[in-house]
């Protein structure tokens, strides 16, 4: 990390982790999501996996509020879980959790979060960036094809997880949270390990695709 050291610590997480960004998100499930070639029971399953994730994430939060670490990312405006239970009702009715069972990589996933919550803050800070700042950048772009493909109604029912309402400006929140990244109270070995853990919450993301992919294949 001494060759880096001028780098600040947010361009160094995204450059190091570039790759395996780059895998998650040109999937092939991803890809055929949306491309418009799945249907919206594909789509209902992805949320459905994203549930468990942010079930884990948010739980941890609530212990980490005030740790010197995490703490400063745990954002009220960012919470998820709320606005995922209300997509899955309007997607699975309102005995939406009846049946609902994760992926074993999505149950992989949500168990190393929480892992990470319990003994390990800066590694939570990596999944709670891995996480956010893509739903507020390319979760976007999701909502927007979700809407066309499916009929939903613009930032509503159904995509309400990407719709952050209490966050005017994304850009802005997103130039403050990489500033606080740059501040994060770690020493350089545990920053490459923060780097690294990024670098394996993009894996254990990608590993769901490939596992939607198996559910959801496209028909010849």
């Amino acid at each position: 990390m001494d060759a880096t050291a001028a780098t600040p610590f947010s361009t160094l997480i995204r450059t190091a982790s570039h790759e395996q960004h780059t895998e998650a998100e040109t999937s092939s499930f991803m890809g055929d999501l949306l491309g418009g070639r799945l249907g919206v029971d594909a789509y209902t399953r992805y949320t459905e996996q994203l549930w468990f994730v942010y079930r884990a994430l948010e739980e941890g939060a609530r212990e980490l509020s005030t740790d010197p670490v995490a703490g400063p990312f745990i954002r009220p405006e960012l919470m998820r879980t709320a606005e995922l239970e209300r997509d899955l009702a309007h997607l699975r009715g309102a005995d939406w959790r009846a049946g609902l069972e994760p992926l074993p990589a999505t149950a992989a996933y949500a168990a190393r979060v929480a892992e990470c919550a319990r003994s390990w803050p800066a590694g939570y800070v990596a999944h709670h960036y891995t996480r956010y700042l893509g739903d507020l950048s390319g979760g976007q772009i999701i909502r927007d094809r979700a809407e066309r493909a499916w009929g939903f109604a613009r930032k509503g029912d159904g995509v309400r997880f990407y719709v952050f309402e209490q966050i005017p400006n994304p850009a802005s929140f997103k130039r403050d949270y990489r500033e606080l990244l740059d501040r994060l109270d770690a020493d350089d070995l545990e920053k490459q390990r923060v780097v690294d853990e990024c670098k394996r919450a993009f894996a254990l993301n990608t590993a769901v695709f490939q596992e939607l992919g198996e559910v959801f294949p496209l028909s010849a």
